[in-house]
């Protein structure tokens, strides 16, 4: 299965120098969030495949307004063609608002999934946040620091992948890819193409 992963910033590649060869054999895409919904709308229309998302802690209009077409993955374990998928929106709380949550909130948020997780037979193939997990591509300021819970969920599920964005590459010599057990991390930031 090839996948899309799109994050915080519109990709030219994808927008004003869209090749569709490209990007014609893409069987789904996944959005970590901090996209405009009218980007997301052109992503969706151009490849038409199914595709999920987890907001970004600037995708305070999804909650009157969620993205067409898209499926929402936060808060969700979701099976697609035999792959399960986990998501959980959102940043680091670093101002009120929504999608800003503290270490205990997002704890809180996947304990409240557990159950869900059990049903889909406990496991995890990928794990789709916004923020990135503690010491894996996160950043020392409180906005793009990682959560713990992340690293947990990685740790005890071991996922094939764990996806996410916030953490922009042109904010730090991060990679965009690398391995944290048996788990491949990969930041979405802009564009990334991978298979499954």
């Amino acid at each position: 299965m090839k996948i899309l992963l799109i994050s915080d910033a519109v990709s030219p590649a994808l927008y004003d120098h869209y090749d569709p060869e490209v990007f014609e054999q893409v069987d789904l895409v996944i959005s970590c969030g901090d996209l405009a919904p009218g980007y997301l709308d052109f992503v969706l229309s151009m490849l038409n495949v199914p595709c999920y998302y987890v907001p970004g802690n600037h995708d305070v209009s999804f909650i009157e307004s969620p993205p067409s077409g898209w499926t929402l993955l936060d808060g969700k374990v979701i099976t697609h063609e035999g792959v399960t998928m986990m998501g959980l929106g959102g940043s680091m709380r670093y101002k009120p608002g929504p999608y800003q949550y503290t270490e205990a909130e997002m704890k809180r948020r996947f304990l409240r999934m557990k159950p869900a997780l059990w049903w889909k037979g406990g496991q995890i193939d990928i794990l789709v946040t916004h923020a990135p997990a503690l010491g894996l591509n996160d950043l020392a300021d409180t906005a793009h620091h990682g959560f713990k819970i992340f690293r947990d969920i990685i740790g005890a599920y071991q996922p094939k992948y764990f996806l996410h964005g916030h953490a922009h590459l042109d904010y730090s010599s991060n990679p965009r890819r690398c391995q944290y057990g048996k788990t491949v991390i990969i930041n979405g930031y802009g564009y990334h193409l991978f298979e499954y």
